[in-house]
């Protein structure tokens, strides 16, 4: 992670490369392919919020007019830029965020990446492209994986503008196929948590996705995973639990609480429960890819994402892993300030508690912004969901 945050503080202060800005779960492989750095502000407002910055610097942004009750990535990366604090200068010796000449979104995850996105084009005068998904899908027709395909395309002509190369289909098929592999090495660290007693847990999954984010399509990332896997085979053969005389397993439901991982990751320890997988960090899976397809692969990986799916495939989804992680309890987090990955709100937990006959429990927080989340309430919900669970 300091090698990929320097190079890119590098290339912002000599010009060496051009440095494209993108959202999470948006074209990288594209970008890699045509040369640019990426950089992606969710992962700064993760940090953010890790390093409890967050609840701070979101009032700065609420006074540019930005409600308190949207993303709070958004509002507290903002108000950190306005601020000009980054936890990057504390993690790494970087005082600032590195300056973009492109900043490329797509919707699948929300509309607020859009607008977060154009805060930035407006302020620094930078032109903001992107691409424009399909929501609450079921089944994935034809015509959708066109429409998104054709838009990342079309992405290729100003991308070209920008960095002053030309389009290069080879190394950008090369691009998708390291991506793929990430993928596939991701998927297989996570299930390892099958194994009884998991080897890891959720709250070390949300630090090991760090280059599934930033890094995919790299030949760095798939080395990082394949030192990974193996450490948790290992752990698997020697019969090592992330939680000694685990108990309990549970599925957690949402985004993270990133100032309370910590916290939350000792109490259920001392409860003997581990949180064993989660729709979270399985966001960064896109085995869909295909470098003998690259456009076509790439809209389905980012189109067929649990984000932008419907209730009854996320319901589905859900029952799917509990079969292969044999979770005995559901834990539902409604974020106040992200609805699009918030699944509490119309009833799936209860549909889930009569289908699969397990305990659930919702606790009410947020992923940055800690005044709306309390401590000693989400303590006791938890203990007396475990107590629900032995009983």
């Amino acid at each position: 992670m300091a090698e990929y945050f320097h190079e890119m503080d590098d290339a912002s202060k000599t010009g060496a490369k051009k440095i494209a800005w993108c959202t999470s779960v948006g074209p990288a492989e594209l970008l890699r392919g045509m040369g640019f750095l990426v950089y992606f502000p969710e992962n700064h407002g993760a940090m953010l919020g890790a390093s409890r910055m967050a609840t701070e610097m979101i009032p700065y942004a609420n006074a540019e007019g930005y409600s308190p009750d949207i993303c709070s990535y958004l509002t507290s990366d903002i108000g950190a830029f306005l601020q000009n604090k980054t936890p990057l200068q504390k993690g790494y010796g970087i005082g600032c965020v590195p300056k973009p000449d492109v900043l490329v979104y797509n919707t699948n995850q929300c509309r607020d990446v859009k607008d977060w996105f154009l805060w930035y084009s407006r302020r620094l005068k930078v032109p903001a492209i992107g691409v424009h998904t399909h929501r609450g899908i079921g089944d994935i027709k034809h015509y959708q994986i066109k429409d998104i395909a054709r838009q990342i395309e079309e992405l290729v002509p100003p991308l070209e503008a920008i960095s002053g190369e030309a389009f290069d289909l080879d190394r950008f098929k090369a691009a998708v196929g390291l991506s793929k592999r990430t993928s596939q090495l991701w998927r297989e660290c996570l299930e390892t948590a099958a194994a009884i007693p998991s080897p890891w847990t959720f709250f070390d999954a949300t630090v090991h996705m760090a280059p599934a984010v930033v890094a995919r399509g790299t030949a760095a990332c798939n080395d990082y995973y394949e030192c990974l896997v193996a450490e948790l085979k290992r752990r698997i053969e020697n019969n090592a639990a992330a939680i000694e005389g685990e108990k309990h397993r549970i599925y957690w439901e949402g985004m993270p609480i990133w100032g309370k991982l910590r916290s939350l990751s000792e109490l259920f320890a001392q409860l003997k429960t581990c949180v064993v997988a989660s729709t979270y960090c399985n966001s960064w899976i896109f085995e869909q890819l295909d470098a003998d397809n690259p456009f076509e692969s790439m809209a389905s990986a980012y189109t067929e994402l649990f984000i932008v799916r419907d209730e009854a495939y996320k319901e589905r989804y859900i029952e799917a892993s509990r079969d292969l992680y044999r979770f005995d309890g559901i834990l539902f987090h409604d974020a106040k300030t992200c609805p699009y990955n918030t699944n509490s709100r119309y009833g799936m937990p209860e549909r889930l508690r009569r289908k699969l006959d397990i305990p659930i429990l919702t606790i009410h927080g947020d992923l940055n912004d800690l005044r709306c989340y309390s401590e000693e309430q989400t303590k006791t919900n938890i203990e007396a969901f475990i107590e629900q669970m032995e009983e």
